[in-house]
């Protein structure tokens, strides 16, 4: 069937939650779209991401803006039916390393600040504000953010795609390496490995960590500061916590299924990477993560891993979004930050409306990829 001439054609380079959401609100916005994924939907950062939505801590005003908005956006989503599993807010409880009780009451005082929602707790107080989770495992003082939550990406994906599929979205699963085509300095479609054309009005490019390598050929650069990180899944077991935990030794929060998912930072260093591509991590150091997470919870109950995921995360090289037209390719934009989850829904709005209107959203001003020409 032709596509009247009026209607812009749209090519989504990225089967995760920035590329599926940008793709959705295009369709809302009566583009016609092709999203093509290496392999499967959310099979790379969507699919092993903690997926905390947050803005605590301390940023940049824009950046503090711009994830105040996206927690808004998963705020709605809720109140349209509270009952999903895969999306609720519980709140956040974070605390530092014994010895830190004076950094722990300077983010405090920071979020203060700024408006955000911030309570300083005694030990004595958590079990009360956030049930579930072991006092004990609080050597000073913790802050609990109320306004948090949490969302299983690859649920939400799934959600996204019934629109995605019902607005009559195109979807090219196991497309392997895409690339951008541009003939006179404009973007014209994609191309995959295997040959495959596929000519566009614009380009979005939203492939996680691989995001920079993508464009580089376009004579774009893109610092790119992705570690290597793992998300664990444990095996089912009774507990009632309903907040995300952000503590010295482990990252937790719930899943859907009565399971949790886990990670951190201090195992980066047992994780290898082969020469396929492929990483692997001794079990031990997995099941050592499970124990330290079983630390925080009240009754201290058994954590089985049920199953880990390792990748790349991607974080741009300056721990700032990137998000917006090249300034080099007109038609070709970008979507890669390291709050994805945070981001998923708002940035998916904005950059779908710069897409089809050819408007600079204000919002997304200071983190265009420009800044790194």
């Amino acid at each position: 069937m032709s596509t009247p001439a009026s209607t812009k054609r749209v090519a989504v380079i990225g089967g995760g939650i920035l590329g599926v959401s940008t793709a959705v609100h295009l369709l809302r916005e009566g583009a016609s779209v092709i999203l093509l994924t290496e392999r499967g939907l959310a099979s790379e950062a969507s699919g092993r991401s903690l997926s905390w939505l947050n803005s605590s801590g301390e940023r940049s005003t824009p950046y503090h803006h711009l994830r105040l908005a996206g927690v808004d956006r998963y705020r709605t989503l809720f109140a349209a039916d509270p009952r999903r599993e895969w999306l609720q807010f519980g709140g956040g409880l974070m605390w530092n390393a014994a010895g830190q009780q004076d950094v722990t009451e300077a983010r405090h005082a920071y979020e203060k600040s700024i408006g955000y929602d911030s309570k300083l707790l005694a030990p004595v107080d958590i079990a009360s504000v956030t049930p579930g989770t072991d006092p004990a495992a609080v050597p000073e003082k913790a802050i609990f953010n109320p306004g948090e939550g949490w969302v299983s990406l690859p649920d939400l994906i799934e959600f996204l795609m019934e629109e995605f599929h019902s607005r009559g979205g195109e979807l090219v699963l196991n497309s392997g390496k895409v690339s951008v085509m541009v003939e006179a300095g404009r973007t014209t479609g994609v191309e995959t490995s295997a040959g495959g054309t596929y000519p566009a009005d614009a380009v979005l490019v939203a492939c996680g960590a691989a995001t920079p390598a993508v464009v580089e050929p376009l004579g774009v650069k893109i610092p790119n500061g992705s570690p290597v990180s793992m998300l664990v899944v444990t095996k089912q077991v009774e507990h009632n916590v309903a907040a995300v935990l952000n503590t010295p030794r482990a990252a937790l929060r719930p899943n859907p299924g009565g399971t949790f998912a886990l990670d951190h930072d201090w195992y980066e260093e047992h994780i290898t990477e082969h020469a396929d591509g492929s990483f692997s991590i001794p079990g031990d150091v997995v099941q050592e993560l499970a124990d330290e997470a079983s630390k925080l919870i009240a009754g201290n109950p058994e954590l089985k891993p049920a199953s880990w995921k390792i990748g790349y995360k991607p974080i741009p090289g300056d721990g700032e979004p990137v998000l917006g037209e090249l300034g080099q390719v007109p038609g070709c934009f970008v979507a890669f930050t390291h709050s994805g989850a945070t981001l998923g829904l708002i940035a998916g709005e904005l950059l779908a409306g710069e897409i089809m209107t050819g408007k600079k959203h204000p919002m997304l001003s200071t983190f265009r990829p420009g800044r790194f020409s």
